[in-house]
């Protein structure tokens, strides 16, 4: 067994955590590996620094593309990681949805489109990243046990009816690669907006709407207040389009702030 105990004192996710450290027990138990659901890049976080330390497990996260936000965490007995990495039985078990649809006069955002999967029947455990594809619909990982169910089902979309259709990971077109990358802003405040919308390349209405409507995270925690200030080491995420660091914050003479950020 598992030090539970000291495993989740202090957590804050614990619920969440006691059931990757039942799916670590049961691998320990069987000698068999176990695929996680998806799980948000602050759990995956989280599990890596508690469970990552333990000498018995091995974890291994997969999201069917290097960047994925929202991932699978394969857990397994230690001893076992070296003569099984190669192993194809190893693969993640994902697939690609493709999400058609025209947004031509109704644009969407990721969120919008987990929301109508959602409510058309996926668990939140078999969906993985989600990104649009202008204004033709958006593509997705899946679960892929997730799949054969999917084929030829409508979702509702905003005021969008959208197709449903379950395709091989590598039909996928993913999302640009993102390198982390420094940059230098001066702005007239700290406010979440403000450096949000510099930073991530969006204009400050449009940062407005979706830090309203739960969109924005600030260290793994929705924010909803655009006045909201950043100070240095805040880490920023919006779905879809990375996430923004704090790295340093310095008042100028003529009483406005200049922010050294770091996209990824």
């Amino acid at each position: 067994m598992l030090p539970r105990d000291e495993l989740l004192e202090g957590c804050g996710q614990p619920q969440e955590l006691a059931t990757l450290i039942d799916l670590a027990e049961q691998a320990l138990r069987t000698w068999e590996p176990v695929w996680s659901g998806f799980i948000p890049a602050e759990l995956r976080e989280l599990a890596l620094q508690r469970l990552g330390s333990l000498a018995e497990v091995r974890l291994l996260g997969a999201g069917g593309w290097p960047q994925a936000e929202r991932q699978r965490l394969l857990l397994r007995r230690q001893e076992l990681a070296t003569a099984e990495d190669t192993d194809s039985s190893l693969d993640p078990p994902l697939a690609g949805l493709l999400v058609s649809g025209n947004f031509l006069f109704d644009p969407a955002e990721p969120a919008d489109v987990r929301q109508g999967l959602l409510a058309a029947g996926l668990d939140p455990g078999e969906l993985g990243d989600i990104w649009m594809r202008g204004d033709r619909g958006a593509q997705a990982v899946i679960a892929a046990d997730a799949a054969p169910r999917l084929g030829g089902l409508e979702a509702q979309v905003r005021s969008v009816t959208v197709q449903l259709e379950p395709v091989p990971l590598a039909q996928l077109q993913w999302p640009a690669s993102r390198s982390p990358r420094n940059l230098t802003t001066v702005e007239a405040s700290l406010r979440l907006d403000a450096v949000a919308s510099a930073g991530l390349g969006l204009s400050r209405n449009r940062m407005n709407e979706l830090i309203r409507a739960g969109a924005v995270r600030i260290n793994w925690q929705v924010v909803t207040s655009p006045s909201r200030e950043l100070r240095s080491g805040d880490r920023v995420r919006l779905e879809g389009r990375g996430e923004l660091e704090v790295l340093e914050v310095q008042a100028t003479k003529r009483d406005r702030w200049r922010l050294q950020l770091r996209r990824s």
